[in-house]
């Protein structure tokens, strides 16, 4: 099952259902996904059950499928982005079994083809492609194991950056404000099952395709997560409850071979450059430049759609 939101001149949108050859939609039962997601158990075989799509469906008029969020925590679960930042910025590695996460602003998540605003272009302005899942109700303290049944939806971000804000917020040890502004969402919430075997031991184990002005950027597998998103579900758990439609992310998606392969960001390839050449020669991104992303199947299917977007000044 894929979900959608449309715009409708309110704050969350009004809740489809997508069909699935993707060109057509109907309204769901409830009136928005965080309707949806806060009775899952009741409205979910329901929302499965509609076979009728009598609507077109207008890609100009998707916000993201939750256009904002009670909670939105991200992850950093690619062992080998991290590992590449720290060489980079000469910072000893972090010994810990546990994930790493930070919680960011949610109350609001761009569509798929909005321009992002940005005040400055001399900012770092960065693209990050992600995954990500968002949960019904989580009680505190669950594990790992039961934590995969409170994952309800998958959703393809982009997770905006200003690097060069990012570096002096971390060194005050209160962590990211303006370094980090409002992600993307791809327009397709799915289901789990509708992944069928790409959903993984908790992973998305799919290719992230990432084209920066109409070039191909990257094109890492979401399959090498260090923690599986239900992991990073019970993370987050340990000591608070987590509300229905909390948004959890995997942090940037990243392999081993990016060199090979690219990168879902570009700070990662300006650290390829400085290990390699011994100084960045890929600049961030400028007023006008365009990003998109879409995951893809084995068999070409984009089961999320894809984020297209610009940046613009504000």
């Amino acid at each position: 099952m894929r979900l959608a939101t449309v715009r409708d001149g309110t704050a969350d949108g009004r809740l489809v259902v997508i069909a699935p050859d993707g060109e057509g939609c109907t309204e769901a039962p409830v009136a928005t996904l965080q309707q949806a997601l806060e009775q899952w158990d009741k409205v979910s075989a329901a929302l499965a059950g509609i076979t009728d799509f009598p609507q077109a469906l207008d890609p100009a008029q998707l916000a993201a499928p939750l256009p904002r969020a009670w909670q939105w925590l991200d992850g950093s679960a690619f062992a080998s982005h991290g590992a590449l930042m720290d060489k980079v910025l000469g910072v000893e590695p972090l010994k810990t079994e546990r994930p790493l996460m930070y919680q960011g602003v949610s109350d609001r998540f761009y569509g798929p083809h909005d321009d992002v605003r940005f005040p400055e272009e001399d900012l770092g302005i960065d693209f990050e492609g992600e995954f990500g899942v968002i949960v019904d109700a989580v009680p505190m303290g669950t594990t790992p194991e039961a934590a995969m049944k409170h994952i309800r939806l998958i959703v393809q971000i982009n997770d905006w950056s200003l690097r060069k804000l990012a570096g002096p917020e971390m060194k005050t040890g209160f962590g990211w404000v303006q370094a980090k502004p409002p992600c993307s969402m791809a327009p397709f919430a799915v289901t789990p099952d509708e992944l069928g075997e790409a959903w993984k031991n908790g992973r998305v184990c799919l290719n992230l395709l990432v084209d920066w002005n109409g070039k191909r950027f990257g094109a890492a597998s979401g399959e090498p997560m260090g923690h599986g998103f239900h992991e990073l579900v019970a993370h987050a758990a340990r000591t608070r409850d987590l509300v229905a439609g909390t948004v959890i992310g995997s942090g940037t998606v990243s392999n081993e071979n990016f060199r090979e392969i690219g990168s879902s960001c570009i700070a990662e390839q300006r650290g390829i450059e400085i290990v390699d050449e011994g100084a960045p020669r890929t600049d961030f991104m400028r007023f006008g430049d365009s990003v998109r992303m879409e995951a893809v199947t084995p068999t070409g299917a984009s089961p999320f759609g894809i984020i297209e977007q610009k940046v613009i000044k504000a």
